[in-house]
């Protein structure tokens, strides 16, 4: 008698609900998304155009490999084509999938897997069309003699020059909100008992370009929005100048804990990092030895079983 194959887990439905103010109801979508069998539904109040999405950032940290993102509409999680496959593609890399109860796209299925192709071409199309809309409104302008931009900013005004740092201001905060995920999960592993340069050096590895200020900036103003823990940006503790091989080694066992001994005595050749005796090839050994010092310092740093 053939055994029948094992039953797969049950996916885990989380929803996301979006209305625009704060006086309108969520409550519909709420019961769609529920009877649909979302175990956890996230409610969140803000415009549709605005890039600040707290509620959404903490969600797309928070969700699990396997789990599917659901929403009743599109214009419920994205303002835009592309904003919206920026979000499935922070899915996609932590495993998750994405499905909309009134369009036909889940991401999990190779129909969604099209249908988000189609999207990704009007999203590239639209792009196309508003530069091209920008350039034949600008040559228009010109033509009639007139300069373009904002008048009330070519004569520095107050209102007009206090407005457009507002707006430049909400789209900074989306754009940090948006990009927090890929960032913020390290820095809270590593702060603040690691001092902001090791965290960049292992934020440069990983293929992201900071300096320590324009971190430290980014999140102290994720701390201001309630966004990020305080304890984030409190003083490291000081250490002793030959301990930053210390620090640097549990700073990356801390970002990636199932790194290898070995793992890591790779990673630190590639950066280029001497050994405690000036050389170039790192030991699996001369690593174990940092750890062990780093913890017997107070640092918590996860256990490297594997060599």
């Amino acid at each position: 008698m053939i055994a029948p194959p094992p039953l797969r887990p049950a996916r885990r439905l989380v929803g996301y609900a979006r209305v625009s103010t704060d006086e309108q109801a969520t409550d519909a979508q709420l019961d769609e998304l529920r009877a649909t069998g979302c175990s956890i539904v996230h409610e969140e109040h803000g415009s549709g155009a605005s890039r600040a999405r707290p509620v959404l950032a903490k969600l797309m940290r928070e969700i699990k490999r396997g789990d599917v993102l659901v929403v009743v509409r599109l214009d419920r999680l994205a303002r835009s084509v592309s904003h919206l496959l920026q979000v499935i593609e922070t899915l996609e890399e932590r495993g998750a999938h994405f499905k909309s109860l009134s369009d036909p796209i889940d991401t999990s299925t190779p129909q969604g897997m099209f249908s988000l192709q189609v999207l990704g071409a009007v999203a590239q199309l639209e792009r196309a069309l508003i530069a091209e809309r920008t350039r034949a409104g600008i040559k228009a302008a010109k033509a009639r003699g007139r300069l373009p931009g904002n008048p009330g900013l070519r004569e520095r005004r107050g209102e007009a020059i206090r407005a457009t740092a507002a707006a430049r201001d909400r789209v900074y905060l989306g754009d940090l909100i948006n990009a927090a995920p890929s960032f913020l999960p390290i820095v809270q592993r590593m702060r603040p008992q690691h001092c902001w340069g090791d965290v960049v050096r292992v934020l440069e590895h990983k293929g992201q370009s900071w300096t320590v200020e324009r971190l430290r900036r980014s999140v102290r103003r994720l701390v201001r929005e309630r966004l990020a823990s305080p304890e984030l940006i409190e003083r490291a503790p000081r250490r002793p100048p030959e301990d930053r091989l210390m620090t640097l080694v549990a700073g990356i066992a801390i970002a990636d804990p199932a790194l290898t001994l070995r793992e890591i005595a790779a990673q630190l050749e590639r950066m280029r990092e001497r050994t405690p005796r000036g050389g170039h090839q790192w030991a699996a050994s001369s690593v174990k030895h940092l750890l062990d010092r780093a913890r017997r310092l107070g640092l918590v740093v996860p256990d490297r079983l594997e060599a």
